[in-house]
């Protein structure tokens, strides 16, 4: 470069405008790049409502309208399925189908008039296949009546604390005042994985049960796709009506953390489900807050041989955290009035409080991790001395 051309001043704006554009398209590659890290960390999804949870603690990992209220279509059969189990004593009992259940519009396994199935068969044809006919049989084996099956469908639903639904069907066809939300019904479905014969039907790719009037067998086939192409998947349940659109709750296990996602009125829902439980694996992690044993705070004793006990958790606590924020949380310890000696080892005797940025993730018990014996009476006697010559 001569002297002649940095004089020149279209050269010179030659040179300033070529700089400016390779400034321009780094800090563009830098955003874009900032851009793309917060997607993977917070997908989006085109569900008109979305609740992802984890199992254990309920943690609410991410949300879209959680509360809003919709239409869940077949997914209304997570609950009737747990509904079932709870008040069924024995589901490997044969039982007969009701007249009621056969024809029932809609999904279905054919059930044929006066066959007889067990109740657990019945569940693998409601949860696999989705059969109406199915969850018509069970609501009426179950309470008489899907009207009395509904009722106790509700009273499942507010123990579990699901407040904002009501259910009026046991299958989920579209029908006036039935409905929930993707909250309500990802806290369904993480209380019903915690049940073991939930958690057997709802893993099971393929199931066989006996089909009357034919020679072979009915082969019941999942509906879930993502049991076939996600890492972990261990559940739920799919669901569609037109006036619902397509509904899906997934479920998902992974180095010991299992995920719950809900998805309503969702297009593409299994694919927005595995990339919300898939950001949920790489941004969360169970983590240990609280340890068994390890003191957490101190209560004072009466007549005791000491003066303070410690107190600690019944057990180690795992909760879902991201990156950073162990370093965050803050621990409240509310304690009982002091104790009178004798006290024992596992006395419960407060609660500890674990709080990140003002807002309370959860509270555990405590119970005294040590015993105080009670002043004996050379003690009390010795005291009364130390008094009169202090």
């Amino acid at each position: 470069m001569n002297q002649r051309q940095l004089k020149n001043p279209h050269f010179a704006l030659f040179i300033f405008c070529f700089l400016f554009s390779i400034a321009f398209l780094a800090f563009s590659v830098f955003n874009a790049a900032k851009a793309h890290r917060t997607y993977a960390s917070a997908p989006t999804t085109s569900a008109e409502s979305m609740a992802v949870l984890e199992v254990s603690t309920r943690r609410v990992l991410y949300q879209k309208d959680m509360h809003r209220r919709g239409e869940p279509a077949s997914t209304t059969k997570i609950l009737t399925a747990i509904t079932v189990i709870e008040n069924t004593p024995d589901l490997d009992a044969v039982r007969t189908v009701p007249d009621a259940a056969v024809g029932v519009e809609g999904s279905s396994i054919y059930l044929a008039h006066g066959e007889k199935l067990s109740v657990r068969d019945l569940l693998y044809g409601l949860m696999l296949q989705s059969g109406n006919d199915c969850a018509e049989a069970l609501a009426i084996l179950t309470c008489g009546s899907k009207e009395k099956f509904a009722e106790k469908m509700n009273e499942t639903a507010r123990k579990i604390g699901a407040k904002s639904s009501n259910f009026v069907t046991p299958h989920g066809l579209d029908a006036p005042e039935h409905y929930t939300t993707a909250y309500d019904l990802a806290l369904i479905s993480a209380y019903a994985l915690t049940n073991r014969d939930f958690q057997e039907i709802v893993r099971t790719k393929k199931h066989s049960a006996p089909w009357a009037g034919h020679d072979y067998n009915r082969v019941i086939v999942n509906k879930n796709k993502l049991l076939n192409s996600f890492e972990g998947c261990d559940g739920v349940k799919t669901g569609f009506t037109k006036r619902a659109g397509r509904c899906y709750v997934g479920s998902a296990t992974r180095e010991g953390m299992q995920v719950v996602c809900s998805v309503l009125n969702c297009g593409p829902m299994f694919e927005d489900s595995a990339a919300l439980m898939e950001s949920a694996f790489s941004e969360f992690k169970m983590t240990e807050v609280v340890k068994k044993g390890e003191p957490l705070a101190r209560l004072p004793i009466l007549e005791g041989k000491k003066e303070f006990v410690n107190l600690g958790a019944g057990g180690t606590v795992r909760y879902p955290l991201r990156e950073g924020e162990l370093e965050k949380l803050h621990f409240n310890a509310r304690c009982v009035v002091p104790l009178k000696a004798p006290v024992a080892i596992g006395k419960e005797s407060g609660e500890i409080q674990v709080i990140l940025q003002n807002d309370l993730l959860f509270s555990t018990p405590l119970y005294t991790i040590e015993s105080a014996e009670s002043l004996s009476l050379c003690d009390r006697l010795r005291d009364i001395a130390n008094q009169w010559t202090a």
